[in-house]
């Protein structure tokens, strides 16, 4: 395995942080025009917004990688265990998706108690979340729900859509523990990144020797795709 402090890896994990820079701006720059002028676009509108789908989606694994590459947990890359207002978190996610679900017509609702409080990584778990509405994106017919509720001394928070749901095949690989890092190919949504990332956030968070985990099934309330992340 690459030595993550090499000179290659260093140059490499600099690349792509540069590169998640410059997708940064353009995603910007587009959610500005969706979101002030959209009639300024026109008939452009529905291919700027497809374009801000993908760049969010480039963003989203750029810094994916780079959170892997500093070893998410370690002095690197510290891990902040904090009480925090699910909704308010909630919320946050919302905001950052705003623009892109309204250009692509998709509703989203927000169900989480307001009171509820949770000890977590808000940043880490917002950066999931925020993955996984995205990729909601690309399943959902027109409907999204971000909820959250307490289970069994679990919070579940769950990412549902009502589109067909996920492939067979992707169920079956999470089921089996695979993430699309060995080897298999999710080649219509690039999942296996986002969910071993997924995988390790989860992981991190720990009480009284459980620690947190990730799930993906279909149904749910919307009878689409379910992505749920429980945290002890």
């Amino acid at each position: 395995m690459e030595d993550p402090h090499s000179p290659l890896s260093m140059f490499l994990a600099s690349t792509a942080h540069d590169m998640k820079n410059s997708i940064s701006v353009l995603s910007g720059t587009l959610e500005r025009l969706l979101d002030e002028k959209p009639s300024a676009a026109g008939d452009a509108y529905p291919q700027m917004a497809q374009m801000l789908y993908q760049t969010r989606r480039l963003n989203d694994k750029l810094m994916q990688l780079l959170a892997l590459y500093k070893q998410v947990g370690t002095a690197a890359y510290p891990f902040d265990l904090q009480p925090v207002e699910v909704g308010q978190l909630g919320e946050q996610v919302l905001a950052l998706g705003r623009v892109l679900l309204a250009s692509r017509g998709i509703r989203i609702a927000l169900d989480i108690e307001p009171e509820l409080v949770w000890h977590l990584d808000e940043d880490l778990v917002i950066g999931v979340l925020s993955h996984a509405v995205n990729n909601a994106v690309h399943y959902t017919r027109d409907r999204i729900l971000l909820a959250a509720c307490v289970r069994d001394g679990w919070l579940e928070l769950r990412v549902e859509d009502n589109g067909a749901g996920y492939p067979g095949a992707l169920l079956a690989a999470h089921d089996a523990g695979m993430d699309g890092l060995g080897g298999l190919d999710f080649s219509t949504n690039s999942a296996g990144l986002g969910l071993h990332f997924s995988r390790e956030v989860a992981r991190m968070h720990r009480h009284r020797g459980r620690s947190g985990a990730v799930r993906l099934e279909n149904g749910g309330r919307l009878g689409g795709g379910c992505f749920i992340l429980a945290l002890p």
